[in-house]
C-alpha cells in the first residue's frame, strides 16, 4: 500500500471520528430537568402591591438556572429574573419587557447560546423548553402569570422595574432584589447614606433650594481634600426608586471602577456610579453621585458628576482608567436629553455653582485631564413614571434654554447640543 493511500485512509478515519464526536456531543449535552420547581424562588421573592395588582420577583443564580434549565444560563452573561403578576383588575395587562431591561434577551436567544453542533432535535427541544418557561403576555383579569425574563447581569442589588400596560393606563413598580452571592440587604439598599437628622435642611421653596444648590462644592477632590477632581455638574431630586427607575429605563447600570473611587465629596467615595451601556460594552457616559444633607419637601437630593471618556464609544474596550473628555457640558446635556425620554422627568432647571472655565484656560483634574465648562449644573426633578415630554416643567432659574448659542465657552459652540 502506498504512503499516499495510507495517509488518505488515516485522514478519513480521523474525520469520521471527529464527526462522531460532534454528533454524540450534540445528543448528550442537554436534558430537560424533570421538574422546574419555582418553590425555592418564591422563598426569596420580593413583592409589592398597588392598583389592584401584586408583583413578585427573584433573581436566579447559577444553581437556580441549572435546576430550572439543566444548564448554567448565567455563565453566558445573562441574569434570569423570575417574575409573577397577580392581576386583580378588570382589564388585561401586558408586561413591557423593555421597561425592565432595554436590552433584555429573548428565550430563543439564550437557548441558541446553549445549542451544540449537530444538536438537531435536542436544540429544537431546548428552544421549546426555554420559550415555555418564559413570561408570556397578556395577564387576563383575575389571573396569575409567572415566568422568566432574561436580563443583563447586576451585582449585589438589582433594581427591577415592572411596567404593566392596560387600557390607557400604565401601572409601574420598582423592586430592590438581592442578587445571589450578594451581601447587601435589599432593604438597606433603599436607605441612602445616613446623615444625622440634625444636619439635614429640608427646603420648602424653590428660591431657597436654588441658593443651597449653588453653595454646594464646585468639584470633587482627592482623598486628601486638597486636589480638585471632576466638576459636580448635575443634581438629582426625588425618591430613590424614581431616580433609579428613570436611569434603568435609559440603560444605565451600576458600574463602579477604581478611578471612580478616587473622587471624593464630603470625604466620601461615590454613593453610586452608573454607566450607560453602549454597543459591544464600549465606554460611554458615566454618572457618579453623592447624597447631600439637604432635602426638598422631604425628597432626596444627589449631587453628581456627568462625564464621558476621550474617544467616547470608540475608546478602547476593557480600560479601567478612562480619561475625562474636556467637553463636560456636552455629556451633561446629553444625559438631560436622555432622561427626557425616561418617562420619569418632572422638572428641569439650571443653577450656577461649578464656575466658568474657558477652553483657553481649562481646569485640570486628578489624572491630568483638562475640561472646560459654562459653569452650570443641571437640576433634574424625578417623579413616578409615566411622564410625557410635554409634562416637563422648565424652571426659570438660569434661563438656559433661552440663551444664545454663545453660552458655550469659546463663543461658537452650542451648549444645548
Amino acid at each position: 500500500m502506498s504512503t499516499a493511500h495510507t495517509l488518505h485512509r488515516a485522514r478519513l478515519h480521523a474525520g469520521c471520528a471527529l464527526y462522531l464526536t460532534f454528533a454524540l456531543a450534540g445528543c448528550v449535552t442537554w436534558h430537560a430537568p424533570p421538574e422546574a420547581d419555582d418553590g425555592p424562588l418564591r422563598e426569596r421573592e420580593v413583592s409589592a402591591t398597588g392598583w389592584g395588582v401584586r408583583v413578585s420577583a427573584t433573581v436566579l443564580g447559577s444553581e437556580d438556572s441549572i435546576r430550572m434549565y439543566g444548564v448554567d444560563v448565567n455563565s453566558k452573561g445573562v441574569q434570569p429574573l423570575w417574575l409573577e403578576v397577580r392581576n386583580g383588575t378588570s382589564q388585561a395587562l401586558w408586561l413591557l419587557r423593555s421597561g425592565t431591561d432595554p436590552e433584555y434577551f429573548s428565550p430563543h436567544e439564550v437557548a441558541w447560546s446553549m445549542h451544540t453542533l449537530f444538536g438537531g432535535t435536542t436544540n429544537a427541544r431546548m428552544d421549546d423548553y426555554f420559550r415555555d418557561l418564559g413570561f408570556s403576555n397578556p395577564i387576563p383579569p383575575g389571573a396569575i402569570r409567572s415566568g422568566i425574563l432574561f436580563t443583563n447581569p447586576e451585582q449585589g442589588i438589582k433594581l427591577v422595574n415592572v411596567d404593566l400596560l392596560g387600557n390607557q393606563t400604565l401601572i409601574p413598580f420598582s423592586l430592590f432584589l438581592r442578587v445571589p452571592g450578594g451581601t447587601i440587604d435589599p432593604e438597606l439598599a433603599q436607605i441612602p447614606f445616613p446623615f444625622p437628622e440634625s444636619s439635614i435642611t429640608d427646603y420648602q421653596d424653590l428660591a431657597s433650594l436654588r441658593a443651597a444648590l449653588e453653595r454646594l462644592p464646585c468639584c470633587a477632590t482627592d482623598a486628601s481634600g486638597t486636589i480638585q477632581a471632576d466638576p459636580l455638574n448635575a443634581v438629582g431630586i426625588g425618591q430613590l426608586t424614581d431616580i433609579g427607575a428613570a436611569l434603568v429605563r435609559r440603560d444605565y447600570r451600576r458600574d463602579a471602577r477604581e478611578s471612580d473611587l478616587a473622587q471624593r465629596v464630603f470625604g466620601r467615595e461615590p454613593d453610586f456610579v452608573m454607566r450607560k451601556q453602549a454597543q459591544g460594552s464600549a465606554p460611554a457616559t458615566w454618572i457618579r453621585g453623592w447624597l447631600v444633607p439637604i432635602r426638598f419637601h422631604g425628597q432626596l437630593i444627589y449631587v453628581a458628576q456627568v462625564g464621558r471618556p476621550v474617544g467616547g464609544r470608540f475608546a478602547p474596550r476593557g480600560e479601567t482608567r478612562l480619561t475625562l473628555h474636556e467637553n463636560v457640558d456636552e455629556a451633561r446635556n446629553l444625559l438631560i436629553q436622555d432622561l427626557m425620554y425616561s418617562g420619569g422627568l418632572d422638572r428641569l432647571g439650571y443653577v450656577n455653582g461649578v464656575g466658568v472655565a474657558l477652553p483657553t484656560r481649562p481646569r485640570t483634574t486628578l489624572d491630568g485631564a483638562t475640561y472646560y465648562t459654562d459653569g452650570l449644573r443641571a437640576v433634574v426633578f424625578f417623579a413616578t413614571r409615566p411622564r410625557s415630554l410635554s409634562d416637563v416643567d422648565f424652571l426659570d432659574w438660569v434661563p438656559y434654554l433661552e440663551e444664545r448659542d454663545t453660552r458655550q465657552p469659546g463663543g461658537t459652540g452650542d451648549a444645548r447640543q
